[in-house]
């Protein structure tokens, strides 16, 4: 009977991927990490000075997105003395290629020795305030996937996971940021209105179909935990035009300019203060 711990098997793969991006970009570690999703792709460039740029394929683990918006690459910046990985090519739980490969990038990102991640989307908003284009913070979050990326006896408390230091930090970059709620749902479909009516009821603000696996996996690694949402739309019964893809890409577009500013400026403010 084998004794081998299935919980294993990720961790090593994560491992691997760590050696090989390492190798690739030419440095001895990686300080905090960035996910960067729908809308959030200019960001890279106000972070800092570029020195590796990785297509994503050549890394065990990793895959070219699919998904309109995602760069399908892992770029390795310098921020004043860090070392940041932006991760472009982030798997979504509805490619159908398991949880695993869900949080297989932060996985890297841990064993490469970050210590930080950030965690960026493109959702809908359930609050009629925020127009599209506005970021919000994530105070906490629903998982409403039926799944998670730990396996046996691994207890993990989600108090806090979202972390309050790096959120006030955002606030002191910019006051006007708000905070809510983020639900994540397996998609690719949008939620029907009677689905965003409930997820009214249980306490969400922000509906998506990413970021919580990737947070419960980051906090399991012993991350501190960042994520901010690019609201694009409304959601469904609250918006009155059909929601689409085209309309994340274009809203991430429109506000390009101020949300990679801010993120920009909270990374390298964290780089300064760890």
């Amino acid at each position: 009977m084998s004794t081998k711990d299935p919980a294993s098997a990720p961790n090593q793969q994560a491992q691997q991927a760590a050696e090989a991006l390492l190798s690739a970009a030419g440095v001895d570690r990686i300080d905090i990490a960035c996910t960067l999703g729908s809308g959030w792709g200019e960001a890279a460039g106000q972070i800092g000075e570029q020195i590796a740029e990785i297509p994503a394929e050549t890394i065990p683990g990793f895959h070219t997105s699919p998904v309109p918006g995602h760069s399908g690459v892992l770029k390795v910046i310098r921020c004043q003395d860090k070392y940041v990985l932006v991760i472009g090519a982030r798997t979504h739980y509805y490619e159908g290629r398991g949880v695993e490969a869900v949080a297989h990038g932060v996985r890297t990102a841990s064993a490469t020795g970050a210590k930080q991640v950030f965690l960026t989307n493109g959702c809908g908003g359930l609050n009629r305030d925020w127009a599209p284009g506005t970021p919000v913070l994530i105070s906490d979050h629903i998982n409403l996937t039926a799944a998670s990326p730990l396996t046996g006896a691994h207890f993990v408390d989600l108090t806090d996971l979202y972390s309050p230091r790096l959120r006030e930090l955002a606030r002191e970059i910019d006051p006007s940021l708000d905070e809510g709620v983020y639900a994540q749902l397996p998609g690719p479909h949008y939620e029907s209105p009677a689905e965003i009516r409930y997820l009214k009821t249980i306490g969400a603000d922000l509906v998506g179909m990413s970021t919580a696996l990737e947070a419960i996996a980051a906090r399991a690694a012993g991350m501190e935990v960042f994520g901010i949402s690019l609201v694009t739309n409304l959601a469904a019964g609250i918006s009155p035009e059909p929601l689409s893809h085209q309309e994340v890409i274009e809203a991430g577009q429109a506000a390009a300019p101020r949300i990679a500013g801010l993120l920009a400026g909270v990374i390298k403010r964290t780089a300064e203060e760890s």
